[in-house]
């Protein structure tokens, strides 16, 4: 009668094969149990409005509500904001006239500034007078967009406006006004072309009145310094706008998303009267 037990090497084999396939099993199961139970999400670092609140990723609600000022260093769109942002079919200038007369650029894109210690970020738009006879004067928004940052990210910043916008090839664009002395757009408030955005200031006096535009093609923000060494996402603000300029027979038509705010406005208007 012919054995079929098997051998002893075999059975150290199988028995090593079950070994191992129940080691890697249990492996597995502790890791998946670690990971469901870590919560790798950034915790809320303010409550202080509700733009903070509703911070980017979708920062949870610590179990102590933190006092910490909210960190600007990095500020991401959220896929709500991406899907409502507006493309901008035209641009103008940020202050003075839609083509830019009655102001002037101190300070171009990407210039040296040793004494800063890099090249500058942005253009620096003053009115004609120069140092502070500008001080109040109006900042337009550049071209139709959403308003996703309203805030002071330091005291050298000051009052700070981000705008988004999307370009005809549907990118994503962002506008910076900073150095502002006040602000207008509310977080999240959609601002048509040459909308009063706010007013131009000195940053807590620390420089002479004017406007500090900047533009990137990053869905984030880093709110570093004014001058760095490598240029990265940041775009020429000028040629930007000198690119996307209204034809000469489109400034008889105003913004497509003017029209529309401006009709949602009657009709709110026109229900409270009616009260």
């Amino acid at each position: 009668m012919r054995n079929n037990k098997p051998q002893p090497s075999q059975q150290r084999i199988i028995y090593g094969i079950a070994c191992t396939f129940f080691a890697a099993i249990t492996g597995l199961v502790i890791l998946a149990y670690t990971q469901s139970n870590k919560d790798a999400r950034a915790p809320l670092k303010s409550l202080a409005s509700s733009q903070q609140a509703d911070a980017p990723l979708g920062y949870q609600l610590a179990s102590t509500q933190a006092s910490t000022p909210f960190d600007h260093r990095f500020i991401q769109l959220s896929a709500f904001e991406r899907a409502v942002i507006p493309t901008a079919t035209r641009m103008t200038y940020a202050m003075g006239t839609r083509y830019g007369g009655l102001s002037y650029n101190a300070q171009h894109f990407w210039d040296q500034n040793p004494m800063r210690g890099g090249y500058h970020t942005g253009d620096d738009i003053n009115g004609i007078g120069g140092m502070n006879t500008d001080l109040g004067d109006s900042v337009y928004a550049i071209a139709d967009g959403i308003a996703y940052y309203r805030g002071e990210p330091s005291p050298s910043w000051g009052k700070t406006i981000i705008l988004a916008h999307r370009n005809q090839q549907g990118e994503i664009l962002l506008s910076m006004y900073s150095h502002l002395n006040n602000s207008y757009a509310a977080y999240g408030q959609l601002v048509h072309q040459s909308e009063e955005i706010g007013t131009v200031g000195t940053a807590n006096n620390n420089y002479p009145a004017h406007l500090h535009l900047e533009m990137r093609d990053s869905t984030g923000i880093h709110m570093g310094r004014g001058y760095i060494s490598k240029q990265g996402e940041f775009l020429n603000p000028s040629q930007i706008i000198q690119d996307a300029m209204a034809k000469a027979t489109d400034n008889l038509h105003p913004s497509i998303l003017s029209i529309a705010l401006r009709e949602k406005w009657e009709q709110h208007k026109n229900q409270f009267f009616k009260l």
